[in-house]
C-alpha cells in the first residue's frame, strides 16, 4: 500500500473517530450487502436550548436534527439503526428529533439499552420497528418543570398540553392506546414519591409501547429485512410501470 493511500485511511479513521466522540454518530458498512447504515446514539440527556453541565453526557438536538435532515438528503444512506440510553431530557428537543426521525424516508429501526426513560419514550417508538434488551427498562411519568413555577391555571393547563404531545405521539407510533399511555404516566402505585411507570424489558413490550425484545443482532436484522422489503417494492412497481 502506497503512503499516500495510507494517510488517507488514517485521516478517514480519525475523521470517524472523531465524528463518534463528538456526535456518538458513524456509518456502518461492512455488511454483506455493503449498505451504509447510519448509526445514532441517544446517550445520556437530551439537551435542549440550555447547556447541561460540562460533567453530564448529552445528545444535543442542535446537532441531531440538521445531521438528520442531511441523512434525509443522502441516496446512499438506505437505513439507519437508533441506540437508546437516556434518562430523558428537554420535552420540545426530544419531541422535534423523534418528529423528526418519524419523518424520515428511510427505513429506522431503535434498540433500548440501559434505559429511554421519560422523553426517551416517544424517542424509542419513532422508528419503524422498536427493540428493547431483556434488561432494559422504560419509564412514563408526567411532565415535570425546573426552575420557578407560577402556579396559576394556566400554568396547569400548558403542562397538560405538554403530555398531550407526548401521549398522542407515544400512541400514535406504537401498538398502544391513549388512554392506557395516560395510566401508565399517572400510575400512583409503583414509583412511592412519584407518578409514572416502570417497564422492563418484556413488559414493554407486553404493553405496546415496543415492538420486540431483542440486541443489536435482531435489530441490525430487521432493519436489512424492511430496506429488502422496500427496495423490492419499488422494483416491483417499476416493473408494472
Amino acid at each position: 500500500m502506497s503512503q499516500e493511500k495510507k494517510k488517507e485511511e488514517k485521516e478517514l479513521e480519525e475523521k470517524r473517530d472523531e465524528r463518534i466522540e463528538e456526535y456518538g454518530q458513524l456509518t456502518l458498512e461492512e455488511n454483506q450487502k455493503k449498505r451504509k447504515i447510519h448509526l445514532l446514539s441517544i446517550i445520556g440527556e437530551v439537551e435542549g436550548h440550555e447547556n447541561a453541565p460540562g460533567s453530564s453526557k448529552t445528545t444535543k438536538y442542535d446537532h441531531v436534527l440538521p445531521q438528520l435532515a442531511q441523512l434525509e438528503d443522502d441516496d446512499e444512506v438506505k437505513g439507519m439503526l437508533v441506540l437508546l440510553n437516556t434518562s430523558g431530557g428537554d420535552v420540545d428537543a426530544g419531541l422535534a428529533i423523534a418528529e423528526m426521525i418519524a419523518s424520515l424516508s428511510m427505513p429506522t429501526v431503535s434498540l433500548v439499552l440501559g434505559g429511554s426513560h421519560s422523553i426517551g419514550v416517544p424517542l424509542a417508538v419513532s422508528t419503524d420497528y422498536s427493540f428493547i434488551v431483556p434488561t432494559g427498562t422504560m419509564m412514563v411519568h408526567p411532565v415535570r418543570m425546573t426552575g420557578m413555577v407560577i402556579g396559576a391555571s394556566q400554568t396547569y393547563e400548558y403542562f397538560e398540553m405538554i403530555q398531550d404531545r407526548i401521549i398522542s405521539f407515544v400512541s400514535g407510533h406504537a401498538s398502544i392506546g391513549y388512554d392506557h399511555v395516560k395510566e401508565l404516566m399517572l400510575n400512583t402505585k409503583m414509583l412511592t414519591r412519584d407518578l409514572g411507570t416502570v417497564l422492563v424489558g418484556r413488559e414493554a413490550v407486553e404493553q405496546g409501547l415496543i415492538d420486540e425484545v431483542g440486541g443489536i443482532k435482531e435489530a441490525l436484522a430487521k432493519l436489512h429485512r424492511i430496506i429488502d422489503e422496500r427496495e423490492g417494492h419499488i422494483e416491483r412497481k417499476n416493473e408494472t410501470v
